[in-house]
């Protein structure tokens, strides 16, 4: 059979299957794109097989992997196993010493019960809370024992962005003090104002505590309100309960008492200064708040277990074909550590993570094993991550982004895959964050030819760019955004999709339910390889690297990285 012939019949079975379309892009303009794939590269995409993607997530969520843990037997074997499929695959080593793993230095931090926290309220009362029950905290600093006994200021939402001229600090001194601030950040339907419903990172907790410390403050206490989070007080006490992992410290100020507090306990130390909570929170609304300090302190004492230990990023890398853009790179990366075991509690106690994220492994797994199958390789060299310590901050992927195998001005683009419900074939994709680079032109054109509709972020407000490892990298400049299935599935309507994500979230996300089941349909995660294989493609042929649009809040990073380039 002739090439032109085999081809031919490659692009019938793409588009009878729903994998390609049968319209090519036109070119509009100065620096259009094509989205057609040459030969070699649509032969290896063909072969992305369902059915092996299923099989590393069996294995990654089998009872014997014991959940994954970071730092636990279980998450090393996961590396291990991760590393072997790259060197199978022959694939070159990108992690440290000629391996394939990268370590991860850190430190595993467990509020012991001896630990205590309380108020003391105008008028000398005391109002000592209850662990759990009305808050969560850690040490941050990594020290056995740390004592705080500081005044509370409440700062508002705590945020300082020139960009959008607004500072809740308004110049004031909060070093050794205490924070009391609101998660979230000012509410508006401006998308040059916060970018209107869209959460960006100056909601997110984790910029609040770092903020803080910046600020020299010892402590921040957040107040949890459902409706700002986005999640109920369980989330928060469920998430912040036994061992949390920090990357080891590294100069970085950090806080010795970062908390959440129940809203019940806000309203009572409001109430106790002569105000009134939601008021505080309405004038926080304001350009013109200041920072209120309060009667009220805090004493805390911290004690802590301290676990120092290592984790591996697993790294392989296929090296390009051109003799310059060789050293530039597209990355794909997966977590893959989740929840482990937790022995106090009775009956099924192993959080498999099947459908988190041990689909995203099977998908990258696949993606490199398709990659090394194609007669021709890209341009650009492509690397494969499978990062540890997601569940614990997006502590393995920040390391990676601080310390790239390629330095990060060099890297075109990551792709990020993070649960992908095995559901059968989609319809939709969501690429969101992806419409904040100057690669989205192509997004579009690859989604239509691949018979994929663009589903936008349904919840904007949950910040969900922002919870991610793809955020990590973005964070050093490097173009990023997560691949996702939509809502809509071949042979059923949009509310169905909504239902099994719904059912997912309450019933078994981050819960020991989220087990392998053969009746799993790897249809749709193998739809999301092969569209994010010709996202990968294309990205690592094009003549330019991928950029943030002007004036997007990573754009300065992007800049900063490629000084030198």
């Amino acid at each position: 059979m002739s090439m032109r012939k085999r081809l031919a019949g490659l692009f019938a079975v793409l588009v009878v299957t729903g994998v390609w379309g049968q319209d090519s892009p036109k070119k509009t303009g100065p620096g259009a794109i094509s989205a057609r794939l040459p030969g070699p590269a649509i032969a290896a995409l063909q072969k992305i097989d369902p059915e092996r993607i299923r099989a590393h997530v069996r294995f990654l969520s089998h009872d014997l992997l014991e959940g994954r843990g970071t730092g636990q037997r279980g998450g090393d074997i996961a590396a291990e196993y991760i590393g072997t499929q790259f060197a199978l695959d022959g694939l070159k080593p990108a992690g440290n010493n000629g391996t394939y793993m990268q370590k991860v230095p850190l430190v595993g931090v467990t509020t012991l019960p001896d630990a205590n926290l309380s108020l003391v309220l105008p008028r000398n009362r005391a109002m000592i809370l209850v662990p759990r029950d009305e808050y969560v905290a850690y040490d941050e600093t990594q020290e056995p024992q740390s004592e705080v006994d500081a005044d509370i200021v409440y700062v508002g939402y705590g945020i300082e962005a020139p960009e959008y001229n607004w500072d809740d600090y308004k110049g004031v001194d909060v070093k050794g003090k205490v924070l009391l601030m609101l998660v979230n950040e000012p509410p508006s339907d401006d998308p040059k104002f916060f970018k209107g419903r869209a959460l960006t990172y100056y909601g997110r907790w984790t910029y609040k505590f770092e903020e803080a410390a910046r600020k020299g403050a010892v402590g921040a206490m957040l107040i949890h309100k459902t409706e700002m989070a986005s999640y109920p007080w369980e989330v928060v006490r469920n998430s912040n309960s036994g061992e949390k992992a920090y990357l080891k410290l590294d100069g970085t100020p950090k806080l010795k008492v970062a908390s959440w507090v129940h809203l019940d306990v806000a309203t009572k130390l409001a109430a106790a200064e002569g105000l009134d909570l939601d008021k505080m929170m309405s004038d926080a609304r304001s350009r013109d708040f200041r920072p209120v300090p309060l009667r009220t302190k805090l004493l805390a004492r911290m004690v802590s277990k301290i676990r120092p230990f290592e984790s591996n990023n697993v790294i392989a890398m296929l090296p390009g074909s051109d003799a310059r853009l060789k050293n530039e790179a597209v990355i794909y990366t997966a977590h893959y550590d989740h929840l482990g075991i937790r022995p106090d509690m009775p009956g099924d106690n192993i959080y498999n993570g099947a459908n988190d994220n041990a689909t995203g492994c099977g998908i990258v797994l696949e993606l490199a094993r398709t990659y090394v199958l194609s007669a021709q390789r890209p341009k650009r060299s492509i690397l494969f991550a499978s990062v540890t310590a997601e569940e614990q901050g997006l502590l393995g992927s920040e390391y990676l982004g601080k310390r790239p195998p390629v330095p990060a001005g060099k890297i075109a683009l990551d792709l990020n895959y993070d649960d992908v419900p095995p559901l059968g074939a989609p319809e939709e994709v969501e690429v969101s964050g992806s419409e904040r680079t100057t690669f989205y032109p192509m997004v579009e054109a690859l989604a239509k030819d691949f018979r994929l509709a663009i589903r936008p972020d349904a919840r904007p407000e949950a910040g969900h760019f922002y919870r991610s490892d793809h955020f990590s990298l973005a964070r050093v400049g490097i173009p990023a955004f997560s691949i996702n299935e939509g809502v809509k599935y071949k042979g059923h309507d949009a509310a169905w999709g909504v239902q099994q994500a719904d059912e997912f979230t309450t019933k078994h996300y981050h819960q020991p339910s989220d087990e392998y089941d053969p009746d799993m349909d790897f249809t749709g995660d193998a739809a999301m390889a092969r569209f994010g294989f010709a996202l990968g493609w294309e990205a690592a042929n094009l003549p330019r690297l991928v950029g943030w649009q002007k004036g997007d809040e990573f754009e300065a990073a992007r800049v900063k990285s490629m000084v030198g380039n």
